[in-house]
């Protein structure tokens, strides 16, 4: 038990410091290609949001050589998820996969060093819940981009309905508005832009703003894809059609915070009843218990 204990430190506190020697270092490809997409924007070399100095694709070198002994392409079903949650290079299925090794594993390792009593249903206990921590990771992740897609909605298409009045294709306001919500809206100016890259990769506008529909995966985003072809196979003005549009998604989101506002009072009776009940009534009827047993001690006493 000692060996193992000792093993798995030693193989953690070298993983540790591949981990410590990858960081800080460059990718010479990876600044070629910032340049040319700042160059394509037209912006030049400002300081963008923080980014982390390891490279993914290093990390995930070694779980990638232990899959290739089971299969040569990840799982398709990982593959998807991953993408909802905005993790769409092809080393991220394998991270994920040797996460769901490494925590359990981690996760195993502090039972043995911590847990004196009950040692082996502890440490499998761990196992179980170390090896679905990323899977609720990922659910977790996932809902929440949806949840910044779906708030940012109403705002983009306010915005692409000025450019199109404008004058502007929509193509060309699609790349306008994803360049100015790269900060507001980062989930949603990526995907945009991302959009955008399909088109001019060859994908028809029609099946770019459909995948763009799966990426997102919430009934809003489906609705403005059905009607963005919609009009464009009538030939409606979309100008006229994504201001309806973001109304009616704004009321929508105006009508669920009236409701979770209305569910608050529901939730308020646990900790009233619980918590600030009891509270009051130790204060108000506590004195008038303390007075009312001096009074019958001292009229037992006489």
């Amino acid at each position: 038990m000692t060996l193992i204990i000792v093993l798995g430190l030693s193989l953690f506190a070298a993983l540790m410091l591949c981990f410590v020697l990858l960081m800080g270092r460059s990718s010479s490809q990876a600044a070629l290609l910032a340049q040319v997409a700042r160059e394509a924007r037209g912006t030049g070399p400002v300081s963008g949001p923080w980014r982390p100095s390891v490279r993914s694709d290093l990390v995930a070198k070694p779980f990638t050589a232990f899959r290739l002994f089971f299969a040569a392409e990840p799982d398709p079903e990982i593959v998807r998820k991953l993408m909802l949650a905005g993790y769409r290079k092809p080393h991220h299925a394998d991270i994920f996969l040797g996460m769901r090794l490494a925590v359990p594993a981690l996760l195993g390792l502090t039972v043995a060093l911590v847990v004196s009593s009950g040692t082996i249903m502890f440490f499998l206990l761990a196992l179980v819940i170390g090896f679905f921590v990323p899977d609720f990771w990922l659910s977790y992740a996932t809902n929440r981009r949806r949840e910044r897609l779906r708030l940012s909605l109403p705002d983009s298409l306010d915005l692409l309905a000025i450019c199109l009045e404008a004058g502007l294709g929509l193509d060309q306001s699609v790349v306008r508005v994803g360049q100015e919500l790269e900060v507001s809206h980062p989930e949603l100016s990526e995907e945009l832009l991302l959009i955008n890259f399909e088109q001019r990769a060859g994908v028809q506008r029609n099946a770019a703003w459909q995948s763009f529909a799966v990426r997102a995966n919430f009934e809003s985003a489906r609705s403005f894809v059905a009607m963005l072809i919609q009009t464009d196979r009538f030939g409606t003005p979309i100008a006229k059609s994504l201001g309806a549009f973001s109304d009616a998604l704004r009321t929508q989101r105006r009508q669920k915070a009236e409701e979770m506002a209305a569910k608050t009072t529901i939730k308020l009776v646990p900790a009233l009843v619980f918590c600030i009940f009891p509270a009051m009534g130790v204060v108000l009827i506590g004195p008038a218990i303390v007075t009312l047993r001096h009074f019958f001690e001292h009229f037992m006493n006489s």
